[in-house]
């Protein structure tokens, strides 16, 4: 007990900032009196006093994080949090199950959007706003966001944020001190939020939409205010503008810092990610469009354009919204952009799946070996950019596509077991693994996970937690080895 009392010691300070953030749904909760505000009252009071107990209990273990610490509390972090960020929703909704309502939250900081409630247009508004207001906080990071306040607490953030962020920045300091970094991350994450939900403002949605899906688009998580999604407010100049903000969403935020940093576009050019990103959505939404006024879907090529193009990009960078229900296209299509989802985001984006980085990396060193299948003497480098790639890199990208695969192929299998049919198991962990939200079958972008049975809902939660920590963030908590001494 002893050994984990600093990680609760640092948990309970995050607990305790973590109450602060119901004050924005409280304060639109009771400027609109929307009749939500005891539910916020509640998860202040609870989630606070939570952390000062922890705190009172683990004050004596104070000491600097080693780097096992550092994976453990990320870990608490993401599996605890949700715990609080369900009383809103429990309080509301005393209909909803506890693990109806961890799911919600779980979808929530994961960035996920998948959801288990209908009627979202008739809830209050601050319900929907701390829905995806879960999104905003979760798809840059907790973990980044504690790293810029807890230095001022006395506790020190290098290890949370190795532990946290993913290849690129892991590795690389865009200032040189951490704390710094993560505040220069979240500044030009909220600034950019802030302008997507004046655009949508401006572009036809009242302040309530464009602050929910603001919120969402800059999150990539996909929850909205009503059920219908995007198709509920059939603009063509929303789309367009949630389209704009999810392809910047899906770029390196290390990229837009430096860029903003530099005030220059110059690091957008050297970022090497960005030409595939690019390259692979505008094939493909021109494919899908082209596919489906093949198959007849659509009369002609601009709207077959409009609709391909917008929920190509939505799926693509694990936002997750919908401008039609796509689950009754040709199953080639859906299918084909969930599988994008799976890696078409790039590194340091607030999106999931394997990212692009890693993609590119392995098609590199497929054709590294075809090539030396041919010239078996030949001395042949695997090369990101100028850059040329270490062997060591190679073979821990090749692991984690093993896990990720084994992730896939075993949870649904699970899923499938426990008797859901196949073809909605295998789309709802590939959606949930890769944190996109809407899967194909019975959990489609027209439907919601309320199909599923309790322990299905668990199964889902824990696919979520396990695709955005990135897989061995988790499994290493896991591993026996972990809690040896």
């Amino acid at each position: 007990m002893s050994a984990i009392l600093p990680v609760l010691h640092i948990f309970s300070k995050v607990l305790m900032l973590f109450a602060f953030a119901f004050l924005l749904p409280l304060g639109v909760s009771i400027a609109l009196d929307d009749g939500a505000q005891l539910a916020y009252d509640e998860a202040i009071l609870i989630t606070f006093f939570s952390g000062m107990a922890l705190w009172l209990i683990s004050r004596r273990g104070k000491r600097e994080l080693h780097t096992r610490d550092g994976f453990l509390l990320v870990v608490m972090i993401w599996a605890l949090l949700p715990v609080f960020s369900a009383i809103p929703l429990m309080v509301y909704l005393p209909d909803l199950a506890f693990n109806e309502a961890y799911f919600e939250a779980v979808s929530g900081l994961t960035a996920t959007g998948a959801t288990v409630l209908s009627g979202l247009d008739s809830l209050p508004p601050s319900i929907n706003i701390w829905r995806t207001q879960m999104h905003w906080i979760g798809g840059m990071g907790v973990i980044v966001l504690v790293v810029a306040v807890l230095p001022m607490l006395g506790v020190g953030g290098r290890q949370l944020f190795k532990a946290e962020t993913p290849t690129p920045m892991k590795d690389s300091k865009l200032t040189p001190r951490m704390a710094e970094t993560a505040k220069g991350l979240w500044v030009v994450y909220a600034l950019i939020t802030v302008i997507c939900m004046l655009a949508l403002w401006a572009g036809g949605m009242d302040w309530i939409d464009a602050v929910v899906h603001g919120f969402s688009v800059m999150g990539l998580g996909g929850m909205s205010s009503h059920d219908a999604s995007m198709a509920y407010f059939d603009s063509l100049r929303l789309e367009m503008i949630v389209m704009f903000f999810a392809l910047v969403a899906g770029v390196s935020f290390s990229t837009h810092f430096m860029a903003f940093r530099m005030k220059s576009f110059m690091a957008y050019r050297l970022d090497a990610e960005l030409p595939w990103f690019f390259g692979v959505l505008a094939v493909s939404a021109l494919g899908l469009a082209g596919y489906l006024l093949y198959k007849g879907f659509y009369l002609d090529f601009p709207e077959a354009l409009r609709f391909a193009a917008f929920n190509t990009v939505s799926v693509a960078t694990t936002l997750g919204f919908s401008s039609t229900d796509y689950n009754v296209w040709p199953y080639f299509a859906p299918l084909w952009m969930l599988f994008l989802s799976s890696f078409a985001a790039s590194s340091g984006s607030t999106g999931g799946g394997i990212k692009m980085l890693r993609a590119v990396l392995l098609s590199k060193q497929l054709y590294r070996e075809l090539i030396k299948l041919i010239h078996p003497n030949a001395e042949i480098h695997t090369k990101i950019g100028r850059q040329a790639v270490p062997n060591k890199i190679i073979y821990a990208v090749l692991a984690f596509l093993f896990v990720y695969v084994a992730s896939v192929v075993t949870l649904s299998f699970v899923l499938s077991a426990s008797g859901l049919d196949i073809f909605t198991s295998f789309t709802a962990v590939v959606a949930m693994v890769n944190n996109t939200g809407p899967g194909l079958g019975q959990v489609g972008p027209a439907s919601t996970y309320a199909v599923l049975n309790d322990f299905q809902t668990w199964v889902c939660s824990f696919a979520m937690l396990l695709g955005r920590l990135e897989f061995f963030t988790l499994l290493v908590v896991l591993t026996p080895v972990f809690w040896r001494k």
